[in-house]
């Protein structure tokens, strides 16, 4: 395990800064590692470390949405209103609409199949989008109309929206039925996890105010073992009571920010130098959940169908920011900024076919290309668009 998470460390620190000296997203750099060390490639990852990965993803994503939560001023954010609600949902049902109409005469699959794999590579990848987002707050750029907190806190709901969906049109293959209550989950599981954030966020608020001796790694130590405690919560309450563990996470470093800015800042900055190999760890790993060889068989028609049904999420982007102080050069980088997938697509992209369903294959197939054009493409463009597309603030 340990000479394989040296090699998953100095492997990815090597090709991300191939990729940067490149002027290519690091993470395509790392993705592709992960490609070629994962058992679809060489097969040189030790199988224990194979076994835990979803974990280790979880406990990445957790370090930049604490960093996400920690910078999100809820001020700045609740100048942004209706589009921010809107950002968290629409564009997926666009893609997914899309997916369903477009899918079935692409790929030879039914509408359900379809509707399927478009919750999959639906969801748009917060360990993307976010980092970014951050960068761009430290910069500046854009924050006079608060489009990175837009942005960063759409995404980081879309996920819930999204995997509701796709359990429940799963559970509708498999010949479950699905009632209203299937769908009254997202805004139970959103509700749930922003109230356990908030809750849990004032307990520490107060904690971290009566020890003022307290170091600031102490500090980071207790925010990670209070965030793993939510995921816990989450998966102890699975079937009883949906909670979105990842959103009270990032609700918990709101609520730190609002009461203690000061020690909101240095923490942020002490999980921003933990982003740097957490990073890492994340995309190689999902690059190893990746088969190539699926990729490969999936040939033009996946590749078509991932790029159509962009162009429709991209339409949703525009659709929730009408009416908005918005300009047109805003509203496209917005768009832009909505495209990558990665996270999501590799943690549940191979479950229909886990779960014996005829579409497993070509589900599995399509996520793994969304994941390869998509997280790319959407890094790309963020990193070239946005001196050009958004004003810095003065």
């Amino acid at each position: 395990m340990l000479n394989s998470l040296a090699l998953i460390f100095l492997g990815g620190l090597a090709a991300g800064s191939l990729f940067r000296r490149l002027r290519l997203p690091p993470l395509l750099g790392m993705l592709l590692f992960g490609i070629l060390i994962g058992p679809s490639m060489f097969h040189l990852v030790d199988g224990s470390v194979l076994e835990i990965s979803s974990e280790l993803r979880r406990i990445a994503l957790v370090i930049i949405l604490l960093r996400a939560g920690l910078a999100l001023d809820l001020s700045q954010l609740k100048k942004v209103g209706r589009p921010a609600l809107l950002m968290c949902f629409v564009p997926a049902c666009c893609e997914i609409a899309a997916t369903v109409c477009f899918a079935p005469m692409l790929l030879q699959i039914t509408r359900l199949e379809a509707a399927i794999l478009g919750a999959v590579i639906a969801a748009v990848s917060p360990a993307v989008v976010v980092p970014r987002m951050l960068q761009l707050m430290e910069e500046k750029r854009g924050t006079d109309k608060s489009i990175p907190q837009l942005i960063m806190a759409g995404a980081s709901v879309d996920d819930v929206f999204v995997i509701v969906l796709f359990t429940s049109f799963t559970g509708l293959a498999q010949g479950q039925s699905v009632s209203a209550f299937s769908f009254l989950q997202i805004p139970v599981s959103i509700v749930c996890g922003i109230a356990a954030g908030i809750l849990l966020g004032g307990i520490l608020g107060k904690l971290f105010a009566g020890m003022n001796d307290l170091r600031p790694e102490a500090a980071v130590l207790i925010l990670l073992s209070a965030s793993f405690a939510l995921l816990g919560l989450e998966d102890a309450l699975k079937g009883i009571l949906p909670l979105s563990g990842l959103l009270g996470v990032m609700c918990m470093g709101i609520i730190l920010l609002r009461s203690h800015k000061a020690k909101a800042v240095m923490l942020s900055q002490k999980f921003s130098g933990l982003w740097v190999g957490a990073e890492i760890l994340l995309f190689v790993l999902v690059g190893t959940s990746v088969d190539a060889q699926y990729a490969v068989k999936a040939g033009f028609s996946a590749v078509a169908l991932i790029l159509i049904v962009a162009v429709f999420r991209m339409g949703g982007v525009f659709l929730c920011l009408l009416k908005t102080q918005l300009d047109a050069r805003e509203r496209l980088f917005c768009a832009i900024a909505y495209l990558p997938k990665a996270t999501v697509q590799a943690a549940i992209g191979g479950l229909p076919l886990s779960m014996g369903l005829p579409c497993g294959p070509i589900v599995l197939t399509c996520a793994v290309i969304s994941i390869l054009v998509t997280a790319p493409l959407g890094a790309f463009g963020v990193d070239h668009t946005a001196k050009r597309l958004l004003k810095q603030e003065k």
